[in-house]
């Protein structure tokens, strides 16, 4: 799955035996052994200090520490091996489903944050994604490409920004928290409404999103307006979009837009990577009881039905919206907090779909002793 050159070192001996045990171990979210996922880029040895590099094709700097643990231990079997150096990168590949259209200049994957209807929470979803990934070790930005109803300057604290033209040509995106930022709410004043039909719409985003310029990006997370409308159609047709994530909540009426939102998925060819239940309960911050206001098991059941994974159940919570509206999400403001915990499982998860889309490409291998 890595493109990466992979450089074994070992002798004929202990190679197999550091191959197997490394294959033996099961990557959580890749479902993968290391080997067989393309995982491994590295093995020599010195002395009894075994060098081990790893690339991932998803971000989960996070889960390093436990990884190189859980490696070692197993490891530690071989009476050849007293110590292992374990270095860990992460290296995405530029993949998009749509083939048809070029890429975006410094932007390798494309996500798209859609929901069927409005009010499921997905630009606090979007939001704390991005902000997710950035925390997983990928370099993120974020799109708002919710025209008529912008929300991503205020949830990042960043309504004053307006854009710069250094070259009369293309726009600068903001900077909140680590990420790259557009909206067209930076390019409205505060009371201005965006009253314009569909085509035009289309065309202001089609502008943010080929004349901001990017810094280099392992993703763009693209918070989609609410519906199956020309935005969403533009989108999807006409941008290198790598996957869709789609946003919902129990509710039966909620779980009916969110199957038109995989439908228009499936029609254009844009894999949906799984589904992220917002609201999905509620935990009493007195007895620690959890309630389900809105329904239960209603995103499983869709995920299920449409052979998609579920990437995660999000708990209602006053502290998510309260964040939002003070421009500090809960993944940078809280990052040790349990929602904070749900999303960066969710980024990982999503990392690693994507990865599993893309096709596996040939890895060239050189074995040399050195003993």
């Amino acid at each position: 799955m890595s493109n990466a050159q992979t450089d074994y070192q070992l002798s004929d001996e202990l190679l197999p035996q550091v191959l197997s045990i490394l294959d033996n171990y099961q990557d959580p979210y890749l479902l993968k052994g290391l080997v067989t996922a393309g995982c491994v880029s590295k093995l020599a040895i010195e002395g009894k200090r075994l060098q081990l590099g790893l690339v991932y094709p998803y971000p989960c700097m996070t889960q390093y520490r436990d990884t190189v643990m859980a490696v070692t231990n197993k490891l530690a079997v071989l009476d050849a091996i007293d110590e292992v150096e374990c270095e860990i990168d992460f290296q995405p590949h530029t993949y998009s489903a749509i083939t048809s259209v070029p890429p975006i200049p410094n932007v390798k994957q494309v996500i798209a944050v859609a929901s069927g209807k409005g009010g499921v929470g997905k630009s606090t979803t979007a939001v704390n994604l991005a902000l997710a990934l950035k925390a997983e070790g990928a370099e993120v930005g974020v799109l708002d490409a919710d025209i008529y109803g912008p929300s991503i300057p205020l949830m990042l604290g960043i309504e004053n920004f307006r854009p710069q033209s250094p070259d009369g040509k293309m726009m600068t995106a903001a900077s909140a928290h680590g990420i790259a930022a557009q909206s067209i709410g930076f390019m409205l004043a505060d009371d201005e409404a965006a009253v314009w039909r569909g085509p035009m719409a289309a065309g202001a985003l089609a502008q943010l999103l080929n004349e901001t310029q990017w810094p280099e990006l392992d993703y763009l997370v693209i918070d989609m307006p609410p519906g199956t409308g020309d935005i969403q159609l533009t989108l999807s047709q006409k941008f290198p979009v790598s996957g869709a994530v789609i946003v919902t909540t129990p509710q039966d009426i909620a779980l009916a837009d969110a199957k038109k939102g995989i439908s228009m998925f499936n029609k254009v060819s844009i894999p949906v990577m799984g589904i992220i239940e917002n609201m999905s309960f509620h935990l009493c911050p007195e007895c620690g009881h959890k309630e389900h206001p809105f329904g239960t098991h209603g995103g499983s059941k869709i995920a299920e039905k449409y052979n998609v994974p579920l990437l995660g159940a999000l708990p209602l919570n006053i502290a998510i919206r309260e964040s939002m509206d003070v421009g500090a999400p809960c993944v940078v403001s809280e990052p040790d907090s349990e929602v904070a915990d749900i999303y960066r499982s969710i980024a990982r998860k999503l990392g690693a779909e994507l990865a599993l889309q893309q096709v596996q490409s040939s890895v060239s291998i050189s074995i040399s002793d050195d003993e």
